[in-house]
């Protein structure tokens, strides 16, 4: 179980405050991993997984466990086993990502192959029968469905009390339906069809926005048996909070490089993804530009050269300065849900201190 983090009254030691958190969950997650990997996948002769996901799992940013922990501490006060709990969410995670990459045919990840990848390679090099891509990728899947199982486990065998885990439960329900809907409607989505930024925004909010700030938050305010104006507040916060991210993840997905997005640059132009930048770009752009839109759109294959000129095409839409506007007008909804809330002064500043954080990431 990890130590307790307490926030710390300085608010210009936050990020002291956000890294301690961190550390705490990575080494909690690790623990954990190697016990159940041990226990689990090594009677089974599948070393190969167990060494990937101890790989996988231990230098994430932690946003996620950080923001259910902040919801915990608006009610309570630093707790070891809340903390624990908290860092559940990075196995949550782990699945997410290993699936997202199958379906993403993303080659990385975090700055190394992508955990498909290394399957594929571990069967090549073996010579085993079959097809080594099939059982690269039937491997991460699969890999992923445990760390969906551990993730549950890791939570309810936090040490949290079973009544402050059965508040948390139905938005845990919650959250992880929202994720799969969005995940499934994010697949569906084709950027040939030019879907509009509001069905763009929907999806992005059910499979990114409420996933990564609004339920954690509301997961470990409901543990810490926060009133209902708090959980209200923290709602409406994490809301707009985790849209606003989605959109700076939008944006970097264009134009950010590997260090910033832990995959390829230029990503999400690569995998045709109808993001909120490009959709706003195809908007914004006069006929001409629209035509070169379609054209790369219907590539078979992108190289350098034309990821940067639909880079180009992008950047004189307009469109990457219409998503900052958005941007701003999400934090500042975020932080005007805040104002009049019976928040913790300490806690309160760790909320808007994590508005920068999600939203002023560098490219």
């Amino acid at each position: 179980m990890p130590d307790a983090v307490a926030l710390l009254a300085d608010p210009g030691q936050l990020g002291a405050w956000r890294q301690g958190v961190r550390q705490a969950v990575l080494a909690a997650v690790a623990e954990f991993v190697a016990a159940r990997c041990a226990a689990d996948l090594g009677p089974c002769g599948v070393d190969v997984a167990a060494e990937v996901l101890t790989e996988f799992v231990q230098d994430g940013k932690c946003l996620r466990s950080t923001f259910m922990y902040l919801g915990w501490l608006c009610g309570a006060p630093p707790d070891s086993a809340a903390l624990g709990a908290a860092a559940s969410l990075e196995l949550l995670q782990a699945f997410a990502l290993l699936q997202d990459d199958v379906m993403d045919a993303s080659p990385s990840r975090r700055g190394r192959p992508s955990a498909h990848v290394q399957f594929t390679e571990w069967h090549r090099r073996r010579g085993l029968s079959g097809s080594s891509q099939k059982f690269g990728e039937s491997a991460a899947i699969l890999l992923g469905d445990l760390c969906l199982v551990w993730a549950e486990q890791m939570l309810r065998d936090s040490g949290v009390h079973q009544g402050a885990l059965g508040r948390a439960w139905p938005r845990y329900d919650a959250m992880r339906t929202e994720l799969a809907v969005g995940q499934f409607a994010d697949v569906a989505t084709d950027l040939r069809d030019l879907p509009t930024m509001e069905s763009v925004l929907a999806v992005a909010r059910m499979k990114s926005g409420n996933y990564t700030v609004r339920r954690p938050l509301e997961i470990g305010a409901a543990m810490a048996d926060c009133d209902d104006v708090v959980l209200a507040g923290l709602s409406e916060y994490g809301a707009a909070l985790g849209e606003a991210f989605q959109l700076r993840d939008d944006i970097l997905g264009v134009f950010g490089s590997p260090t910033a997005t832990g995959k390829p640059n230029g990503g999400d132009l690569n995998e045709r993804k109808a993001t909120s930048v490009v959709v706003a770009a195809y908007q914004l752009a006069d006929a001409s530009t629209r035509r070169q839109f379609g054209e790369l759109i219907n590539r078979d294959r992108l190289d350098a050269d034309a990821v940067e000129h639909w880079r180009t095409l992008i950047l004189a839409s307009g469109a990457v300065q219409f998503i900052e506007e958005l941007i701003d007008d999400r934090v500042a909804t975020a932080r005007k849900a805040l104002d009049g809330r019976p928040f913790d002064e300490l806690a309160l500043a760790a909320l808007i201190d994590m508005t920068d954080v999600c939203t002023r990431r560098a490219a």
